[in-house]
């Protein structure tokens, strides 16, 4: 039994006294939650001090992102072993806007992927499709690149530190919605490209995740399903009642 994960992404919001506001909103409103993990990726800027607000409680603090190097001459960038040092414990690899936005590549999402494990990070591995990629009929096709060119050289030995995150580009931020059935077509596919890659025990070990538009009101149909093992949520994951709305909506 896969025990179901709420992450919150942060993305570029939040002064500090906004971050810690909300961390304390949520690890109120959850401490007494049992049977979800939860966790945020607050800014950089804001990871150490959200860290510390939430030490003692169960909510796990992250980074939205992370180096592919470990140390050198890369100007603007924080490495895994940075990111542990002020808190972090895990970090989100090829986030949508990350792939899209900034133009990462599968190997470089690969090799923060490697770098985020090495460091001692777990990590959430972002796929997912664009509009015009499900309307042509390539949503399987994209996800099997992304996800066979971010494992390609993984150890099976960091599988209970990964998890992966299911977000149709075309349901992030825009309030679509991919149905709960179209949720759990691509997250079996996604089981079973890991079946292939290493065995059934494995993949059925990994939680996948489901991010896009997800809010306490479709949380419940969406995450009952058998293979959406959790949310990565966005806007939502910006206000504590929301947050733990998603959260409770599957307890």
């Amino acid at each position: 039994m896969r025990t179901p994960y709420i992450a919150g992404n942060w993305k570029l919001n939040l002064d500090r006294a906004g971050a810690l506001d909300l961390a304390r909103g949520i690890a109120a409103a959850t401490s007494d939650a049992t049977g979800v993990d939860l966790a945020v990726a607050p800014p950089y800027v804001h990871i150490e001090a959200v860290a510390e607000a939430l030490r003692g409680t169960s909510v796990r603090v992250g980074a939205q992102n992370c180096c592919d190097q470990d140390s050198g001459a890369f100007t603007g960038e924080i490495s895994a072993r940075m990111l542990k040092e002020v808190g972090a414990t895990f970090a989100i690899v090829g986030h949508s806007e990350r792939r899209h936005v900034y133009g990462e590549s599968d190997e470089l999402i690969a090799a923060k992927l490697g770098a985020a494990l090495a460091g001692g990070l777990d990590a959430i591995l972002c796929l997912g499709e664009l509009l015009e990629e499900r309307e042509a009929g390539r949503t399987e096709s994209v996800v099997r690149r992304q996800l066979t060119s971010a494992l390609a050289d993984f150890d099976r030995a960091h599988l209970g530190r990964l998890t992966l995150a299911y977000e149709p580009v075309w349901a992030i931020g825009t309030g679509k919605v991919a149905t709960p059935d179209q949720a759990e077509e691509v997250h079996a596919f996604v089981r079973g490209l890991l079946a292939g890659l290493f065995d059934d025990a494995a993949a059925a070990s990994v939680r996948i995740q489901y991010g896009g538009s997800v809010k306490p009101d479709n949380a419940r149909e969406l995450l009952g399903r058998p293979n959406v093992d959790g949310a990565l949520v966005g806007g939502a994951s910006l206000k504590a009642d929301s947050f733990t709305g998603i959260a409770a909506a599957i307890r």
